[in-house]
């Protein structure tokens, strides 16, 4: 009889984060449409004494990805492109939250690595590295368009 309460005790209190437990409710897509920015750069160029140039300008392209909603919050990601080039992402939009926080660093650095948005998510961010890899992939389909 004496083991009789404390099992039912620590039953009780293994059995509460259980109770509590709220699961994610999958992830919609916003409709938006993504955004395409055109920007010429003008690049550098020597020029000797001899001949004159004209400097030529590389296409810089800055494009919006869809917003997508997820139970954690909104994600929204923006690609530079220099040519074919992936040479920027940033975050327009992340949710609050330090799994987003710690997750966005790796998820940009490998999309520049791999210059596409076949990337793996960050365990623990799954939520957020998948809207952000459907963002990006928005962004990348759009700059062809």
């Amino acid at each position: 009889m004496k083991r009789v309460i404390p099992v039912l005790v620590l039953s009780v209190a293994g059995l509460i984060p259980v109770w509590r437990y709220e699961p994610s409710i999958g992830t919609t897509t916003s409709t938006a449409t993504p955004e395409v920015v055109s920007t010429p750069t003008p690049t550098a160029t020597s020029s000797s004494s001899s001949s004159s140039s004209t400097p030529s300008t590389s296409s810089k392209k800055v494009v919006q990805g869809t917003a997508i909603n997820t139970s954690k919050g909104t994600v929204q990601v923006q690609v530079t492109f220099e040519g074919d080039t992936i040479s920027a992402v940033s975050m327009l939009q992340q949710p609050d939250h330090p799994q987003t926080t710690a997750a966005v660093p790796v998820l940009i650095e490998e999309t520049l690595k791999a210059q596409s948005s076949k990337i793996d998510t960050v365990s623990g961010a799954t939520i957020t590295s998948d809207a952000y890899v459907q963002s990006l992939q928005a962004a990348i389909d759009a700059k062809g368009a």
